[in-house]
């Protein structure tokens, strides 16, 4: 508050006298003032940002400092209550609101540091001489209110940084040019080859030939599991790889040197080690709103006399325009499906009509549970794969199921069986085409499954190979089957654009103009102001932010955060994130994170699972180890148990591994375990009950039967079930009192789950409230609420 602002007095005296304030001579034509409400054009010109993401910085009044008490001396003491009645005056004034917009302060901003410099001085028990000379001369008539501007605007910026840097914080934040950020790939002349074509059409085998040939190579995959398949291919074939992914390196010379070639995760590729050849695996991920920045920057700057891109025909023309902008050419080869693969004309209906080779495809752990419980209770053996079991205990349950001499002929699986596994599968069957996702607010929704997910798990059926010469695709449900079609008939919409996310230097940069802001606070800021032409996207951060949320009160500098929010976990598991929140607090204490420590934490050494929260509990055990190991690589000093971690992480590995051999009994002893008419959370994952998805949205998109005819199918077949069950519910009742009720019995032997039984309990109340089932519009239920809520009244 020490720096001088007399000179600004004029533009507060124009405005007495209804003028416009016209600014010196000198800064006129130099430096014109930053504003925050630039207006956003269509040429790529400066948006307005939004307002409501920039947080104020605490200002404390001034204390009793001596100094502080000359404006005193010069004059004499200020009366509070003129003081108050002066500044309410001073907000009200229209032309203070129009400058206060010409120095970047919208509505928002204006009334927020207003607030602030009101309370500032109606606080402090002195101010300085200038701010008090001048407040003394308003409250005695010998000056204007108008005069307070500059005092407000100096207020104003000290409790908002970024109004005086905004035009800086907007360079930082330009991500319109992306190919200069690797000078390294600009200074070659790149050879771009697509490799297009479906699942099992041999585009990738083509790709890793000519990495095998080449003197040097890196591959760049979405998983692990592909990564250390390369990694295993090259070496099998007297070819020296290296494998690197975010928790592990594994060399492939003994004395620990690089070998020419490497196998990666995609996010661990490096953009300044030249290679000949470069292979981007699954290039559509290109768009992934979490992960597409990987692929972008892969693309954009491995330094590869050759890059080999291989993915769906949708990236084609992403990928063609990108490279235009480098100054480099694509050159496509498009490639067919190697053995046919057909839609049957019927569905499956039922487990009965199970065969050998058969997957059963399910969106939610708690859809796997039932099935495979449903299974079991058939006489028939089945593997299980879902996306949170280890990539070991994946491998070992896809190696159980390819098997010919092994008895278990079955898979049960989520989509997670589309990339990363070689499976010997005759037919793919949907056991429903609608999938649980995530909104942009945080909120759970039932969508159906795209064209491009659903041609990515049915083209597992029939790989090329194996046993099976051809692929088949069906549903559980007859109802399914025809959505089904007119899914897998829709081309691909084309991939728009690529992914971007900051980087650490450029949050660093905004760290230096923003010092006080939190992390999370400068992610939002940064992609408030960030500036992309229409071929890229900026990538969703809400996983980056709820970790820096997390871990704001721990004391870190700004680069270990970054790397800490950076760190790949599923934030719906408590468990890890307790732990993150653990190693944040103890890095922050500079005591290193010991493998004892470690120990401790996870009550290792661990048993085999008796029940599904056990398994559940182990698999989050897991990442936490995976977690460690990741760290390890980052702050090596800090984590140095690395091998030992790994050693317990492969043990563990196979105590999941007996856990999912036994996965069935592990249900049994959930379900016997939980008090009767309560549900046991097994799962993240809310299950997904036929009953309650919303089928008006695959109609609508595929423009088949209408939705009040559907409505009325799917309201007959709830009625039925319904009524089959009161029937067999009363019968029961009946003829095995004593023995528990139906509900119990039928949850035990997996053909009903809690979902379902909390649905039936919902339509049998409705049809003791209503005198009928349910099943009408949402109108209908809305006034069936509204009377309800009359009664009560």
């Amino acid at each position: 508050m020490r720096r001088c602002a007399w000179p600004l007095l004029r533009a507060g005296r124009a405005l007495r006298h209804g003028g416009t304030p016209r600014p010196p001579p000198a800064a006129s034509a130099a430096a014109p003032r930053p504003r925050l409400a630039a207006s956003s054009s269509g040429d790529g010109g400066p948006r307005a940002p939004d307002t409501s993401l920039f947080v104020p910085v605490p200002l404390k009044p001034a204390g009793d400092a001596a100094e502080e008490d000359v404006g005193a001396e010069l004059s004499q003491p200020l009366d509070k209550g003129e003081v108050l009645k002066n500044l309410n005056k001073f907000y009200k004034r229209k032309e203070i609101q129009r400058l206060g917009a010409d120095n970047g302060l919208d509505a928002r901003l204006f009334h927020q540091a207003f607030i602030s410099f009101r309370k500032y001085i109606m606080e402090s028990s002195s101010v300085s001489a200038d701010l008090h000379i001048i407040l003394n001369d308003i409250c005695c008539g010998a000056g204007h209110v108008d005069d307070l501007f500059p005092f407000f605007l100096r207020h104003a910026k000290q409790i908002f940084p970024m109004l005086d840097c905004m035009d800086d914080l907007r360079k930082i934040s330009d991500l319109r040019l992306p190919p200069n950020w690797y000078p390294d790939a600009r200074a070659i002349q790149r050879k771009i080859i697509f490799h297009a074509g479906p699942t099992n059409s041999g585009k990738t085998y083509h790709a890793i030939q000519r990495f095998l040939s080449s003197k040097s190579g890196i591959y760049c995959g979405p998983l692990k599991l592909l990564a250390h398949e390369i990694f295993q291919k090259s070496n099998d074939a007297n070819v020296p790889c290296d494998l690197v992914t975010g928790e592990e390196r594994v060399y492939a010379n003994e004395d620990a040197r690089q070998a020419p070639h490497i196998a990666c995760t995609i996010e661990m590729c490096s953009t300044n080690t030249p290679y000949e050849v470069a292979v981007i695996d699954e290039i559509q991920m290109i768009r992934d709103p979490a992960r597409g920045w990987a692929w972008t920057r892969a693309l954009l700057g491995l330094c590869a006399e050759e890059i080999h891109v291989c993915g769906e025909a949708a990236a084609i023309d992403l990928v063609t325009e990108l490279m235009y902008t480098t100054g480099e050419e694509v050159e496509v080869r498009n490639y067919q499906r190697l053995t046919p693969l057909t839609v049957l004309d019927y569905a499956l209906e039922s487990l009965d009509n199970l065969q050998p080779g058969d997957c059963i495809v399910c969106f939610s752990k708690n859809d796997i549970y039932s099935v495979s419980r449903q299974i079991e209770a058939r006489g028939l053996e089945c593997a299980v794969i879902y996306g949170s079991l280890p990539p070991g205990t994946k491998l070992e349950q896809a190696k159980k199921f390819n098997d010919p001499d092994d008895p278990c002929k079955i898979l049960v699986a989520t989509d997670a069986i589309g990339m990363g596994l070689n499976l010997c599968i005759k037919r793919i069957i949907f056991n429903s085409i609608v999938k649980p996702t995530v909104n942009e607010k945080g909120e759970k929704e039932i969508d159906s499954i795209t064209t491009s997910q659903a041609l990515q798990i049915a083209g597992r059926a029939g790989r090329y190979g194996s046993s099976f010469k051809q692929g088949e695709v069906t549903t559980m449900h007859r109802d399914d089957l025809v959505q089904l079609k007119l899914i897998l008939n829709e081309s691909v919409p084309p991939v728009k654009a690529a992914g971007l996310h900051p980087t650490p230097e450029q949050i660093e940069m905004f760290a230096y103009h923003l010092p006080d802001a939190t992390l999370s606070n400068l992610i939002d800021i940064f992609v408030s102001l960030s500036q992309v032409d229409g071929l890229y996207f900026v990538c969703n951060i809400d996983d980056f932010k709820f970790l820096a949320d997390m871990i704001q009160h721990i004391p870190l500098n700004l680069r270990s955060r970054y790397v800490f929010c950076t760190a790949p976990l599923n934030r719906k598991e408590p468990f890890v994130c307790t732990t993150l929140l653990k190693f944040a607090r103890q890095f922050s204490r500079n005591e290193p994170l010991t493998f004892d420590w470690l120990c401790r934490h996870t009550k290792w050494p661990l048993s085999v699972p008796k029940n599904i929260k056990e398994l559940v509990h182990l698999e989050a055990v897991h990442d936490v180890f995976d977690l460690y190991l990741w760290l390890s690589y980052r702050f090596m000093d800090m984590f140095p148990d690395a091998v030992l971690v790994r050693d317990i992480q492969k043990k563990l590995d196979d105590i999941i591994q007996v856990g999912v051999c036994n996965i069935t009994k592990l249900i049994r002893a959930s379900q016997s375990a939980a008090a009767p008419g309560t549900a046991e959370a097994v799962s993240e994952d809310f299950p997904l009950s036929r009953t309650k998805r919303d089928t008006r949205v695959v109609l609508d998109r595929h423009g088949a039967r209408s939705p009040e005819a559907l409505s009325v199918a799917v309201g007959e077949r709830r009625a039925k079930n319904l009524k089959a069950f009161r029937s067999a519910a009363r019968q029961e009742d009946l003829k095995s009192h004593g023995r528990g009720t139906l509900a119990n019995r039928l949850l035990r032997e997996g053909l009903l789950t809690q979902e379902m039984l909390r649905q039936l309990e919902n339509e049998w109340q409705d049809q003791h409230r209503n005198g009928r089932y349910g099943f009408g519009s949402k109108r209908d239920g809305q006034n069936s609420s509204k009377e309800t809520g009359k009664k009560k009244k």
